[in-house]
């Protein structure tokens, strides 16, 4: 009886799903919206073919809107405010947006598409984003599943940029994959050095681009960027600075630090907590240390979570979290950096807040 009664709802469940299929198909290739016209920030307008996201038509006037996620909507990065020509918040964008972004007309550029004319407004920053030609200069394994990339920039060949903001890579056409994606990644080097982008990259199994960046991108290659983006960077004050990351999450921790004057170390007195599961997990270990030695004021706390038995680890055990307050006793004059996945964060956030350091005073860019 529950066979015979699930067969329709299968059959129904089925159904739309063919249907679902059908109408993308038909939109993609069938329908035909001709030339809309773009208006951007009331003073500036496109003469755009119809039917792609904003997104991708912003993508191709050479305008670079962040995007972390590939345009899955859950990085929420890609926002702009929808003046006119869009219908309803649709259901991929609501669980991201706010009630008061709701009201304000924002909506996710991945998301919405261009069928009619249509205004939108975005930061004037966003047209200062530019597209780097460059090469692979050098490719280092970190970890097991972490690699240094180190490219060349060719044209433009220099990047302005603060330390702690990332960049986006795109993966061009390759196996199976048959079309190119945009992935936002953290930059480890510092500014002065500003005729290359340094990454350090975590494979993620399956993912389009790590999977492209560990198995085909080899010394020599041509690449594409675009940045940089985000507002995570060093803030000017005095306040003493806890660091904490994860894996990859090193990169903008990084860079801000090595990025800093001895005095500025000195005043700040960073302190960064890096979190990882067994000593396999750790790298860059004697930088550290050696950046520790000749930097009076900044202490390196690595921690492992679940060291194996052979591992011979003597440092602190336990969440990188659980580990804080042992060496912290002050944190009314503190800001928190943080770098890694969107859990590690918000229990990071959590734990800070809790111990004193106001949320406004936290800093981090938080890639799903």
């Amino acid at each position: 009886m529950f066979s015979a009664l699930m067969v329709p709802a299968l059959y129904m469940a089925g159904l739309a799903s063919i249907l679902a299929v059908i109408i993308l198909i038909a939109e993609r290739y069938l329908m035909d919206y001709g030339e809309v016209e773009l208006t951007i920030n009331d003073d500036k307008q496109f003469v755009v073919k119809g039917g792609n996201t904003v997104l991708n038509t912003l993508k191709e006037q050479k305008i670079f809107v962040p995007s972390a996620c590939g345009g899955r909507a859950t990085c929420a990065y890609c926002k702009v405010k929808a003046v006119s020509g869009f219908g309803d918040v649709l259901p991929t964008e609501a669980p991201v947006l706010t009630r008061e972004e709701i009201e304000d007309g924002v909506r996710l550029s991945c998301q919405i598409k261009l069928k009619n004319n249509a205004s939108i407004v975005i930061p004037e920053e966003l047209f200062y984003i530019k597209e780097f030609q460059a090469r692979v200069l050098r490719v280092q394994d970190l970890t097991y599943d972490i690699k240094q990339f180190c490219f060349e920039l060719i044209e433009p060949d220099t990047i302005d940029f603060k330390a702690g903001q990332y960049i986006q890579f795109q993966a061009p056409e390759y196996g199976e994959v048959d079309e190119s994606v945009f992935r936002a990644y953290s930059m480890c080097g510092v500014p002065a050095n500003c005729n290359h982008v340094d990454l350090m990259v975590r494979l993620v199994p399956e993912g389009i681009c790590t999977t492209y960046m560990f198995e085909h991108l080899k010394e020599g290659d041509p690449v594409t960027l675009t940045g940089p983006f985000g507002d995570f960077y060093l803030r000017d004050t005095d306040a003493r600075m806890i660091c904490i990351a994860g894996g990859s999450g090193m990169a903008p921790i990084r860079s801000i630090l090595f990025s800093m004057t001895p005095e500025q170390i000195a005043l700040r007195k960073p302190i960064f907590f890096f979190g990882a599961r067994s000593r396999g997990d750790l790298f860059m270990v004697e930088e550290w240390n050696d950046f520790e030695r000749t930097h009076p004021g900044f202490k390196f706390v690595p921690s492992l979570s679940q060291p194996a038995p052979d591992d011979n680890w003597d440092g602190d055990v336990g969440r990188v979290t659980e580990v804080i307050a042992k060496y912290v006793d002050d944190f009314s004059n503190a800001e928190g950096y943080l770098c890694g996945s969107p859990g590690m964060l918000d229990s990071c956030v959590k734990v800070l807040t809790e111990l004193g350091i106001p949320e406004e005073k936290i800093y981090y860019d938080k890639f799903a």
